[in-house]
């Protein structure tokens, strides 16, 4: 058998991407005249975002780095805490009809960045261009439980019949068809946020462009320098910007986490998301207390895309997963504390027994090896034949020691993938496009509910579903999930659809993730958590930390 740890070393970080340890101060801030951290610059924050956004469109984001941006730019109903909790935003409040399906939201009394108030009217127009068909948004499927938003983003009811209407100026009302146990946590996502109408109106395409862009958080777009930097200032009529500290913040897009943690030991960065895996020992020593590894609503998969021949066949697809040492990736190529994944949805889910599983989880690596050589064969692939395929990734740290583990096992079964590595927002769209044979991905919760990694495989869920799998009885069973009131009983039906997408391999399922950020001890206010999520407003800087 494969090393696959030395090979990933081989394969990768000796190809140029370990990180050099320089002598010096690790926290050292250093005045370089490109607008990168200073002892004179207490006021801006220098965060490390991992990639470079597509759009900064609540309604057409998609990743985790486009929301951390948004997330400083505009609130939802709810929004998020310190700590990553949902607390009211643009709303006070909400109530719950008696039977659960209609809430009523009062709105605070605030503006958007312009000095226009924002009114309840703005939410509705939102939500309809959220699920407007001409919108294209990738995540309309996430509002599907408000009633009529399959049809309407279907094309099959006008926008007016979505449930949602402004009963005044400050009230607003959603329907839903099904209940939301998680509502707080539904309307803190960016696909649900307001979006100033008479902005778009007026710029059209342009309205989100430096000196056009209006929001209601507390930062407003200042500068967008493509694969540079995008610089957000305070907002003084935020709602709360009197307890904003830091007014100004820069957001850098990383991909490549050796150079990030250079830039974050030369005092570029404040921060960073993400830390190469092979250097975690080092950095827990050499930076000690900069290194926060939290758990994470996060799994990392690989993705078929079943249009494409040969991976519409159950058993390629099932070879394909066999042949995953998931231990030795989890554990060995990984090193932040990433655990095997046999399953799609992470353990622990509120009201979620967590039994579906793939079916070989108890055999041995050299019977699951020998299982997949069987599935190929009889596929029609072998020594004489071999499955040769292309292997998309977002060009990436992690992804790419994966992939060279990946490639090395998928060997082991007589495959032969060909690694496709691109920038994350291209490798995304091509998914989203199912421009690909077979691809690395990954879900990050939108919140704490098995429907929300479930919803990938759901027909109706369109670019969601990078594979275009399609599975009835899968459909079915979410569907009656949703008509389903019992916790117990609506959980039972989810884990018999999750088991039905896994025994159909679907997808393969290789890790639950963590977050591992770095964090300058300049840093106040930083709170690990579950979603890790740590806006702007609630930080500040403390510049005499930083030696």
């Amino acid at each position: 058998m494969v090393d696959w740890y030395a090979l990933t070393r081989r394969g990768v970080l000796g190809a140029g991407g370990a990180v050099a340890v320089a002598a010096g101060a690790a926290y050292a801030l250093r005045g370089s005249g490109n607008g990168h951290a200073t002892r004179a610059d207490p006021g801006t924050f220098h965060r490390g975002n991992s990639s470079e956004p597509d759009t900064l469109d609540p309604h057409l984001a998609t990743s985790q780095y486009e929301y951390e941006i948004i997330g400083d730019m505009f609130i939802g109903l709810m929004t998020e805490n310190a700590a990553g909790d949902p607390v009211p935003g643009a709303a006070l409040g909400y109530e719950a009809s008696a039977d659960g399906l209609i809430y009523t939201f009062r709105l605070r009394d605030h503006d958007w960045s312009d000095g226009t108030p924002v009114t309840a009217q703005d939410f509705v127009y939102a939500l309809r261009r959220a699920l407007n068909p001409k919108t294209a948004a990738q995540s309309a499927a996430v509002l599907y439980p408000i009633k009529n938003a399959r049809a309407v983003n279907g094309g099959k009811l006008p926008l007016e019949a979505l449930g949602v209407r402004a009963l005044d100026n400050r009230t607003l009302e959603i329907a839903f068809q099904i209940e939301v146990p998680y509502i707080a946590q539904l309307v803190t996502h960016n696909v649900s946020f307001p979006v100033p109408r008479h902005a778009i109106e007026k710029y059209g395409e342009a309205w989100l462009k430096p000196g056009n862009a209006i929001g209601n958080g507390p930062y407003v777009l200042a500068d967008w320098s493509p694969n540079d930097r995008i610089v957000l200032v305070r907002n003084p009529r935020f709602y709360d910007a009197r307890n904003v500290a830091i007014g100004r913040v820069c957001f850098y897009p990383t991909q490549d986490y050796a150079a990030a943690l250079k830039r974050f030991r030369a005092g570029e960065l404040d921060m960073n998301i993400g830390v190469p895996s092979q250097e975690i020992g080092w950095v827990k020593t050499a930076l000690p207390g900069a290194l926060h590894i939290a758990p994470y609503l996060e799994t990392q998969y690989v993705i078929f895309n079943i249009g494409q021949k040969p991976f519409g066949d159950v058993r390629v697809r099932e070879a394909l997963s066999l042949a995953i040492d998931r231990e030795v990736i989890g554990g060995r190529v990984m090193r932040a504390g990433e655990r095997a994944a046999y399953a799609l949805v992470p353990p622990h889910m509120p009201s979620y027994p967590g039994t579906a599983a793939l079916s070989f989880r108890a055999l041995s690596m050299p019977a699951r090896l020998a299982k997949a050589k069987a599935l190929l064969a009889q596929a029609g692939y072998g020594p004489d034949n071999p499955l040769v395929f292309d292997y998309n990734i977002a060009n990436e740290t992690d992804p790419r020691l994966v992939a060279v583990a990946l490639q090395a096992m998928w060997s082991d079964a007589g495959m032969h993938a060909r690694i496709v590595p691109s920038d994350s927002k291209n490798h995304y769209n091509l998914l989203m496009k199912q421009a690909f044979s077979v691809a690395w991905a990954g879900w990050v919760g939108d919140y704490r509910d098995a429907r929300n990694f479930l919803l990938l495989g759901q027909s109706s869920s369109r670019s969601l579903n990078f594979g275009a799998w399609s599975n009835p009885r899968f459909d079915a069973l979410m569907d009656q999930a949703d008509r389903t009131a019992d916790a117990v009983a609506r959980g039972r039906l989810l884990a018999a659809a999750e088991q039905l997408m896994l025994d159909d391999a679907a997808l393969a399922p290789v890790y639950f993730g963590v977050s591992s950020t770095l964090v300058s001890p300049a840093v106040k206010g930083w709170i690990d958590n579950q979603i890790n999520v740590n806006r702007t407003r609630f930080l500040s800087l403390d510049r005499s930390r930083s030696v």
